[in-house]
């Protein structure tokens, strides 16, 4: 019903859009247009059916009924009020079929129209469908006992058919009508569900706009295609930086490498990285040209959808350009100092070791000298350790080592070297094993970490010292007994200059350079160093370093024969 009123309105509108006047109106259309059909064909060939007053009288009303639907302000009126005009109907209907008579028969089916409106409008569903029924047996059975015709059960079931038809059809009408309506009711709370998460959508949307333009480094996300599908305003800027317009792809970048002269690869410019699922943090990049060239820290995360697959990347890019100046004159201060240091000290240590020399030395100076000794050696350490930390690479050469000698050899100097009688060394390293490495380098990295198992052993305790073959590698690891570390400390423990709230507190000598030193010589060498700690129970400092090749190992051999 609501879809052929739909097309009455030209589809201009939905019929439930209208007004409840246009509606009205559009519903009695109907049976006015085939009200007006029936007066063309009698005009037209049965003439005589205009002789009929009866008939004269049902026009008459039909128009005033449309007239009517017309005029009443429905909108204002209580909203079933409008069920008055199908219910009204049957009058002019009843009039128009009792003085058509024979001429015109059929008239009597007129009662279909007002029967689907009342049974369409979803109104008191039982009432309508019982008040259309009495009405069509009206329409039969009125001019039965109105006239002076005798009543006999002929007359009487004539019709009888009819009123039983519309009510059959009021049923379906109704309930298919129920079926649409129902259907309808989901369709809207389905539309305005939707239309909340539009609106939510939307407000993220924009929430999602304010923050990422807010903020003071450039953001990208990107899709599993590499295609940019977000950015912000600062990443504009960094593009415009790097010799491009706002929305220049990064291939047309000016990004250099660290040298800030040669040009960066497509394969390794950060927003490719991403598209190809790479995650990396701090990712230094150089851009644009001098002088105004800028360092950009960048990092990269993948975003995954709710099944965990990958949907694209996240890509950050942070102005360190003052950081890394900042750090590049640290670190030009620390080699400049520790030059400066170095030449003073060695004279220092070459008169301390002819001074001990010395034969029949007086007991008490040999003592004082030894304890200058002792302080000279931890600044000759120092002075080493930032001067290496000052390097950008620690240098190696690695070479086929007897890494087993080379542990025993470390641990006895250890043990000459402790001052703690609570500690004693725990030697078990596997016999035989041949690392590739630098002896001289991985030496630094025992002395660092069994220095540090004593020194952070204050109480004593077993420092064990284990290697062996683990995977194709060697595995070293020191464990101690000492104080350990929290979590949130071993995050730190292998950056430059760290050092634990226990060692300030108790006033454990070093600088927090020989962790960072350590880890940038295995990482030289294509190892790995990790830490394990538990406070109050101590440390396991683990790293490893490649397994020299059979050949290499024959090699080794030979030069020991």
């Amino acid at each position: 019903m609501d879809r052929v009123l739909s097309h009455l309105t030209l589809n201009r509108r939905q019929f439930h859009e209208l007004s409840l006047r246009s509606r009205v109106v559009l519903s009695q259309l109907p049976l006015s247009l085939t009200v007006l059909l029936i007066v063309a064909g009698g005009l037209a060939f049965h003439q005589d059916l205009f002789s009929s007053q009866a008939f004269l009288i049902g026009l008459w009303m039909q128009a005033v009924l449309l007239g009517l639907c017309v005029l009443v302000p429905w909108d204002r009126l209580p909203h079933a009020s409008f069920l008055v005009i199908p219910l009204l109907d049957f009058i002019p209907i009843g009039f128009m079929r009792y003085g058509a008579g024979t001429v015109i028969t059929g008239v009597g089916l007129l009662t279909v129209f007002p029967i689907i409106w009342l049974a369409a409008s979803g109104l008191y569903p039982r009432a309508v469908l019982a008040a259309g029924f009495l009405a069509s047996l009206g329409i039969v059975w009125v001019p039965v006992f109105a006239t002076d015709t005798p009543v006999t059960s002929q007359s009487l079931t004539q019709s009888f058919l009819l009123p039983f038809i519309m009510l059959a059809i009021g049923v379906t009408v109704r309930v298919m009508t129920a079926s649409m309506m129902a259907q309808q009711a989901v369709v809207e709370e389905k539309d305005r569900a939707l239309h909340v998460l539009l609106e939510e959508s939307a407000r993220r949307e924009r929430l999602l706009d304010t923050v990422v333009n807010s903020v003071n480094i450039g953001v990208a996300a990107v899709d599993e295609a590499g295609r940019t599908v977000l950015s912000n305003r600062k990443l504009e800027q960094f593009r415009v930086l790097a010799g491009g317009a706002p929305t220049t792809d990064e291939g047309g970048l000016r990004i250099f490498q660290q040298d800030g002269e040669t040009d960066l690869p497509a394969v390794r410019r950060p927003t490719r990285r991403a598209a190809e699922g790479q995650v990396f943090s701090d990712y230094l990049l150089w851009w644009g040209e001098r002088p105004d060239q800028r360092v950009l820290s960048t990092s990269s995360r993948l975003m995954t959808n709710q099944a965990g697959d990958r949907e694209g990347s996240v890509v950050t890019f942070n102005d360190v350009t003052e950081l890394v100046t900042a750090l590049n004159a640290k670190d030009e201060f620390v080699a400049t100092v520790s030059h400066e240091l170095r030449t003073p000290l060695t004279v220092i240590r070459g008169y301390l070791e002819l001074l001990l020399g010395t034969p029949d030395l007086d007991p008490d100076v040999a003592a004082g000298l030894e304890v200058v000794s002792r302080n000279s050696e931890r600044l000759h350490k120092l002075v080493v350790d930032l001067l290496s930390a000052a390097e950008d690479s620690p240098g190696i050469a690695p070479v086929p080592t007897d890494f087993s000698g080379l542990v025993g050899n470390h641990i006895a100097t250890a043990e000459q070297a402790n001052m703690n009688p609570l500690v004693r060394f725990e030697d078990l390293t596997d016999p035989g094993l041949v690392a590739l490495c630098d002896a001289s380098r991985i030496g630094e990295v025992l002395d660092n970490l069994l220095s540090n198992a004593v020194k952070y052993s204050p109480g004593g305790g077993r420092v064990s010292i284990r290697a062996r073959e683990v995977g194709g590698q060697v595995e070293c690891s020191v464990t101690d007994q000492g104080s350990g570390m929290t979590a949130e400390e071993q995050r730190g423990v292998f950056s430059k200059f760290f050092r634990t709230a226990g060692a300030r507190n108790a006033a454990i000598p070093g600088v927090g350079l020989g962790l960072a030193l350590s880890k940038a010589i295995v990482e030289r060498h294509g190892g790995t160093i990790t830490c394990r700690s538990i406070v109050g129970e101590g440390s396991t400092f683990t790293f490893r370093l490649p397994l020299a090749h059979a050949d290499q190992v024959q090699v080794l051999q030979a030069q020991d024969h």
